[in-house]
């Protein structure tokens, strides 16, 4: 079982009016510094500040209106618990989001703010799956997976979906599309996407040094699941594994993928506020890094479309990253 374009376009229709269609946007100063062309979907600017809005309300809006009724349980570190809180509310929904306690303070703060009940764990000694379940049970909720689930995939195509219009509408093909990989939802529907719509252009993925599960399971032929041995600055990016639904789809429409490391990260993101004039979270610049690294292959003539999938960083975190460099 697989999404497919229909089911991306029958997403977008349901996300239209609700979600923010994000502008395709282009630098010169990046352009003349990779020596090629290279357009921008800047996903900080949809609502909660990550794409992750699009695939929550996509599978929220499915629901029946008993389930609506019982509400919703999510398991996320930030944009996903973001996303299913205001999605809930917009629709009426009681939502409930397990959050690790060490995440970062903004994400917290925001996912109370959109009216979402919080329930902390500690990552080390508690299971957030299990806490989520049991929780559900209690309560009769729907788990919204933030990754492994057919709506939550269609919803996040419709970024790609928007490239390919966007980039069209300006006469070009993209020869490449950038975007973050973490439990692969977001490359999954993009991907989908970009490659039944535009079958030339190449898609390349972008991990975290010590959490390249993706590329991991792509080299092996089969899911790898890793055991990090340390935290990442890209704390969204942080799956131990792509996800049983997103990793078939992987291998059919994934040309490469690139790794990144937090100081290349750190780089890229001083990168888009000085010249780009935009706040990207470090999950949310890895595709960047990996360009202004070098680290990116399949460049071309015609252009390399490029996602920053989040905004959401903390501010204590942004001005060290800052004062770093």
């Amino acid at each position: 079982m697989s999404v497919t374009l229909a089911d991306i376009q029958a997403a977008a229709a349901r996300l239209e009016g609700h979600a923010v269609e994000t502008p395709l946007i282009e630098s010169p100063a990046l352009n003349d510094r990779l020596g090629h062309r290279v357009l921008i979907k800047p996903e900080t600017l949809q609502r909660v500040g990550a794409f992750k809005f699009r695939g929550a309300y996509n599978r929220l809006v499915q629901l029946t209106d008993a389930q609506k009724v019982c509400g919703v349980v999510a398991f996320s570190s930030g944009n996903h618990a973001q996303g299913v809180a205001l999605a809930a509310r917009l629709l009426g929904i009681p939502a409930l989001i397990v959050m690790p306690a060490d995440a970062p303070a903004v994400k917290v703060e925001a996912t109370r703010g959109y009216g979402a009940e919080i329930r902390l764990y500690d990552r080390l000694t508690e299971d957030r799956v299990a806490i989520a379940a049991e929780i559900a049970a209690q309560r009769g909720a729907v788990v919204v997976q933030a990754f492994d689930d057919l709506d939550i995939i269609a919803g996040q195509g419709t970024v790609g979906l928007e490239m390919v219009a966007q980039a069209l509408a300006l006469g070009v093909i993209f020869d490449v599309v950038i975007c973050p990989v973490g439990g692969g939802g977001l490359m999954a529907g993009l991907s989908t996407a970009v490659k039944a719509l535009s079958p030339t252009t190449a898609v390349v993925g972008v991990e975290p040094q010590g959490f390249d599960d993706t590329l991991r399971s792509l080299q092996a032929g089969s899911r790898q699941t890793l055991k990090p041995t340390a935290r990442s600055l890209c704390d969204a990016l942080e799956s131990p594994a792509p996800g049983e639904l997103t990793f078939p789809v992987l291998q059919q429409t994934v040309a490469d993928i690139a790794v990144v490391s937090d100081a290349e990260v750190a780089a890229a993101m001083r990168y888009a506020f000085s010249t780009l004039k935009l706040v990207v979270e470090p999950g949310g610049a890895v595709g960047l890094a990996a360009l202004l690294a070098g680290k990116v292959k399949h460049l071309g003539d015609h252009g390399a479309g490029l996602v920053l999938s989040g905004g959401n960083v903390d501010p204590a975190l942004f001005a060290e990253i800052l004062a770093g460099g």
